[in-house]
Formats: C-alpha cells, structure tokens, sequence
C-alpha cells in the first residue's frame, strides 16, 4: 500500500477510529493522542500490512493495542497522580446510552462498539480482538443483555423517584 492509498484510509476512518477509542479510554484528550498515535505507527508500519483490503482492520488493532497502552501508563501512574473523576459530568454530557456502555466491562463495550456503531462483520472483530468467532457472538449476546438490564434499571429508577 502507498502513501496516498493510506491517507485515503485514514481520512475515512478517523471518525470510526475516534468512537472506538472512546469506547477504551473515555477522555477525550487520550482519545485523541491514541488515534494520532496509531495513525503515526500505521505509517511508519506500513510495509508490514500484508493486504491492503484489511488497511482499516489493521489500523484498528493498532489503535486498541494503542489504548490499553494509554491505560497501562494511567495506572502505573494513578498512585503518583490523583486525577479528576470524569463521572460526575458524564450526565451532562454524555447520552444515556452513553453511560450505559462506559458501565459495562471494556471486552464487551468494545464488541457492541465495533459491530453496532462501526458496522464490523462479527469476522473482522475476531481478526481484531484476536478471538474466536463464537467469543465475539457471546459477547455480542451477554452484551445486549447488560446494556438491556443497565437501560431498565436506569429507566425504572427515573420513573419512580424524582431528581
């Protein structure tokens, strides 16, 4: 693949690949370098993809390996470093859906992330995540079943108690 034909790729994914980060990481700013960060190892790796149908897939797993990266260095350092709780404004700023997709655990947020939002083939995530076809199905269903569980329980308690 060439320059240009990577740029094309990019320009097409950076939305996707943002959503996608934000489904790991949730702020904002390490969204950001994550996705640039990813973008710049892509083009220095460039003679390692080995089909160029699959530019997107690889850039994506380039972008999760980037994220859990970010989260490693977070927490080595969240002992030195007390940083502010992103939570108490996610209301305000952030859908219900939203908030019911940062609760759930990060293997299944990211799979209903990659298949509903980014429109992944159930194949192209388990080539992603490196798992077999069948975990991203049970992740699939165990993860409509959380957020199903976690949208009821917020509905039922909006319902009946005032704010």
């Amino acid at each position: 693949m060439d320059k240009e034909a990577f740029a094309t790729v990019v320009l097409s994914s950076t939305d996707s690949l943002y959503r996608i980060s934000k489904s790991i990481l949730k702020n904002d700013a390490d969204c950001e370098d994550a996705v640039q960060e990813a973008i710049a190892t892509g083009f220095g790796k460039l003679n390692t993809l080995r089909q160029e149908a699959y530019a997107r897939t690889w850039l994506t797993r380039i972008l999760i390996h980037e994220c859990y990266s970010l989260l490693k260095k977070r927490e080595k350092t969240a002992a030195m470093l007390t940083e502010p709780d992103d939570a108490a404004h996610s209301a305000a700023d952030y859908s219900d859906l939203y908030e019911a997709l940062s609760a759930m655990k990060k293997e299944f947020r990211l799979t209903i992330v990659l298949y509903y939002l980014e429109g992944y083939s159930i194949e192209e995530i388990a080539r992603i995540m490196r798992v077999p076809t069948g975990t991203v199905k049970s992740r699939l269903s165990r993860g409509r079943n959380i957020l199903r569980c976690i949208m009821e329980k917020k509905y039922y308690e909006e319902e009946y108690y005032e704010k």
